[in-house]
């Protein structure tokens, strides 16, 4: 494999050409022929110019051209760019937030399968010039990694199989539920104001909870998030008064508006390092939230989200997003080192 730009001989392990920097094309599991869009979408702007990305009707029109074939993935790319995916990685200036953003919204509000997402940054930024690293590439390698690679079971949609509020109906009474293993989404308001609910199973298998699926279950208080689940939204444990510990999976790229507002028992939240922005009022009226470790990862935070937290010192780094936020916010705050030690 050659850069395109130089002619250097890559190395497909590597996310940039070592002469000049140029993105290395890849390809993404359970999509065989990004790379042939890559170079398609590359070829667009080295024979039309960089401007011809930037008109809608021009582009689509260009992308039938260039990849009359494999319609999903031409419609794909279409449709993320018409739901402003392309022009969302251009509207910031420094790239690693920008497509966090990007893969936020597909992922959060589009509801894209996670090899879909990854499909359409791959392309997008190579399109763009800029290097980036799917964490679902596949690398060329011996045929004993390419059977393990075949038998890597089927990667499930957010909407493979929901559980809804009518499912939902029959558990109303009940203080323990498991539910079954194989649903991938929890409906939006489902176990809302389920005030027996004490404890519960999630799946496995379960990758989303919708809008307020939880909300004002007053006697929840047992918890676990599955490895698995890569959404939350918003309000999903808003006052569930009882709740006093949460670990939130990694995986989880946004902790949306209302998620663990007035969750009055809540006293230890874990937010792993996949965390980059968290919505409004997120926690407001945790009253017993007395410490928070908040990742460098994180670069946004509503200024409402830990409001009526009177007892709340965050725990960062030194000069990241959240220190920042902290002094301009004057919430209490503590130090910590890259060791995890806390700064006197």
């Amino acid at each position: 494999m050659q850069c395109e730009k130089c002619g250097n001989e890559l190395n497909p392990k590597h996310v940039a050409c070592p002469a000049c920097g140029a993105p290395v094309p890849q390809t993404i599991e359970g999509f065989e022929n990004t790379i042939d869009f890559q170079r398609e979408l590359r070829a667009i702007v080295i024979d039309n110019g960089p401007r011809a990305v930037m008109s809608k009707n021009k582009f689509i029109g260009l992308l039938y051209d260039h990849i009359p074939d494999h319609d999903k993935e031409r419609r794909l790319l279409q449709n993320m760019y018409l739901m402003g995916v392309f022009k969302m990685l251009l509207a910031d200036d420094n790239k690693e937030i920008a497509i966090m953003k990007a893969k936020s919204y597909m992922l959060n509000d589009l509801f894209i399968a996670e090899n879909a997402v990854e499909f359409v940054l791959a392309c997008f930024t190579y399109l763009i010039g800029w290097p980036y690293e799917s964490p679902m590439k596949i690398l060329p390698d011996s045929n004993d990694q390419e059977t393990e690679q075949e038998k890597k079971p089927v990667r499930l949609s957010i909407d493979t199989k929901v559980f809804r509020p009518i499912d939902a109906v029959r558990y109303r009474l009940r203080s323990n539920i498991e539910i079954a293993d194989g649903y991938t989404k929890i409906e939006s308001f489902c176990f809302d104001g389920f005030g027996s609910l004490r404890t519960v199973k999630l799946p496995e298998s379960l990758l989303a909870i919708g809008e307020y699926a939880f909300s004002s279950c007053k006697r929840l208080r047992g918890l676990d998030l599955p490895s698995s689940l890569k959404v939350i939204k918003q309000g999903a444990f808003c006052q569930c008064a009882k709740l006093a510990m949460v670990k939130i999976p990694s995986g989880i790229l946004e902790i949306e508006d209302s998620t663990f507002s007035f969750c009055t028992s809540l006293e230890t939240i874990d937010i792993p390092d996949t965390v980059s922005s968290i919505g409004a009022e997120a926690f407001s009226g945790c009253e017993k939230l007395r410490k928070l470790y908040l990742p460098d990862s994180v670069k946004f935070i509503d200024t409402n989200a830990f409001s009526y937290c009177p007892n709340l010192t965050i725990h960062c780094f030194e000069n990241s997003y959240v220190h920042k936020f902290c002094l301009s916010n004057r919430i209490n705050y503590k130090l910590v080192t890259t060791a995890g030690i806390e700064e006197d």
